[in-house]
């Protein structure tokens, strides 16, 4: 096993991170705390734009809690490290985009990190299910994110049966955003990593904690919030110089030039 679980490459303004526990990349406390001091140091850092989560081999993406090491004594309810499980699925304010690579097998909290991320794309032959049904547990993020982001039946179905289903199915229902051929899936995701990272920071800033704090508020409630700069993102936005590029650009016929400032 190596020494570190987790392997990151940083190019330009963009954080690829890789999930490397052979052989199943399952996640253990010490994993998980890892994952959330990068993933916070990602989402501090002010260079950094987007982050790519992925995971090490072909046959595996991550099927989440690591049940040998609970064998060992890791306690189910310990230290997961800031962020929660896997460092994404609680983190505040990570107002910059997330893109998750699914090269494998994608199942229980590994699918809970999963769509964690903001968008997914996945290989051919990746799989994804919550089986944990048949362990006499609840996938617990799931239960709360999973009918919110596919029809809640389909999700049902998954929670209560432990079903498994393939990419093609997982794009149909849109869980996933894409599917790739396995050797496609890396230089695509890295593509849409580098559309994102030339895209302006302050207004994804905007987008990701309005939807955020938005899912559960009435409609006018948001609007109210928005158009108030109640929210911070929102604020910092109008006051910004990007604010005032971006039309200048629009009237110049030009590209803009985003300093995320």
């Amino acid at each position: 096993m190596p020494t570190n679980p987790i392997k990151t490459l940083k190019q330009g303004s963009i954080l690829e991170v890789t999930l490397d526990r052979p052989k199943a990349n399952a996640i253990d406390l010490a994993t998980s705390r890892i994952m959330g001091e990068i993933f916070q140091d990602f989402r501090d850092d002010d260079t950094m734009r987007v982050a790519i989560l992925t995971a090490a081999g072909e046959k595996f993406f991550c099927p989440g809690w690591d049940l040998k090491a609970a064998a060992d004594g890791d306690a189910v309810d310990g230290d997961y490290g800031v962020g929660g499980f896997g460092g994404l699925q609680e983190l505040r304010g990570l107002n910059k985009p997330v893109i998750a690579a699914i090269n494998g097998i994608c199942c229980g909290g590994g699918l809970e990190l999963a769509i964690s991320a903001d968008l997914i794309l996945a290989a051919e032959h990746a799989t994804f299910a919550l089986p944990e049904i048949k362990s006499g547990t609840v996938a617990d993020a799931a239960s709360v994110k999973l009918p919110k982001r596919i029809p809640y039946h389909i999700a049902m179905e998954m929670l209560l049966t432990g079903r498994w289903i393939d990419a093609e199915e997982a794009a149909r229902w849109g869980l996933i955003n894409h599917v790739y051929p396995a050797a496609e899936l890396m230089p695509e995701a890295w593509k849409l990593a580098e559309t994102l990272a030339s895209g302006p920071p302050l207004v994804q800033a905007a987008i990701k904690e309005v939807v955020r704090e938005a899912e559960n508020m009435k409609f006018h409630d948001a609007m109210d919030k928005i158009t108030t700069s109640q929210f911070d993102t929102v604020k910092t936005l109008y006051n910004s110089e990007d604010q005032l590029e971006g039309a200048r650009a629009f009237a110049e016929k030009r590209d803009p030039v985003w300093q995320g400032r």
